[in-house]
C-alpha cells in the first residue's frame, strides 16, 4: 500500500508542475484531468472512497466543463506542448524547488505517520469519511461559503480573460 500512496504522490506533484508550467489550455485540461485521479487516489488510500467520489464527480462534471468552455474560445493553431523548450524550462525549473522544498522540509516524515481515517473503526457507529463530509457541512460552512464565493470569481476572472477583444461571449473563432 506504501508503494501505491508513493504513486498516487508522485503522479499528483507531476501532474501539478504540468498544469503550472504548460501555457496551453489543452495540455493543462490534461494536467488538471492527472491532478484530480491522483488526489482522489491519495483520498481513497487514507480511507476516504465517498469524498473522493464526489470530488472528482463535481471536479470533473464542473471545472472541466468551464475550462473546456474557455478552452474552446481561445483555440491556438499551434498551441505548446510538453515537449518545447520554454515548457521543459519550466518543468525543470518546478520540480527542482519541489525537490529543494522536500529535501528541506521533509525531516520527520515517514510512511509509517500516514493514518488512514477508519484505523480505529470498531470504537466508531460512523465511517470517518461520511462524518467528515457532515461535519464539514456543520462547523465548515463559513469555509464552504468562502469556497463557493472563491469559485465563483474564478468562473467570472476566466470567461473574462478568455473573452478577448470582442463584445459578448459569442465571437467568431
Amino acid at each position: 500500500m506504501t508503494y501505491i500512496m508513493f504513486l498516487f504522490l508522485f503522479g499528483l506533484v507531476l501532474g501539478l508542475i504540468a498544469v503550472a508550467s504548460n501555457p496551453s489550455p489543452y495540455f493543462a485540461a490534461l494536467g488538471l484531468v492527472v491532478v484530480a485521479g491522483m488526489g482522489c487516489g491519495v483520498l481513497v488510500g487514507h480511507g476516504g472512497p465517498f469524498l473522493s467520489l464526489v470530488l472528482f464527480l463535481i471536479y470533473l462534471g464542473g471545472m472541466l466543463v468551464v475550462f473546456a468552455y474557455s478552452t474552446a474560445l481561445v483555440a491556438e493553431p499551434y498551441p505548446e506542448s510538453w515537449g518545447s523548450r520554454p515548457v521543459a524550462v519550466y518543468m525543470v525549473m518546478y520540480l527542482a524547488v519541489v525537490t529543494v522544498a522536500s529535501v528541506l522540509l521533509g525531516g520527520g516524515w515517514y510512511e509509517t505517520s500516514w493514518v488512514i481515517v477508519d484505523e480505529f473503526e470498531e470504537f466508531s457507529v460512523f465511517r470517518g469519511d461520511i462524518a467528515g463530509v457532515a461535519l464539514m457541512y456543520s462547523l465548515g460552512g463559513g469555509m464552504l461559503l468562502i469556497s463557493v464565493w472563491v469559485l465563483l470569481l474564478t468562473l467570472f476572472v476566466v470567461l473574462e480573460l478568455t473573452r478577448g477583444l470582442s463584445r459578448g461571449a459569442l465571437r467568431a473563432v
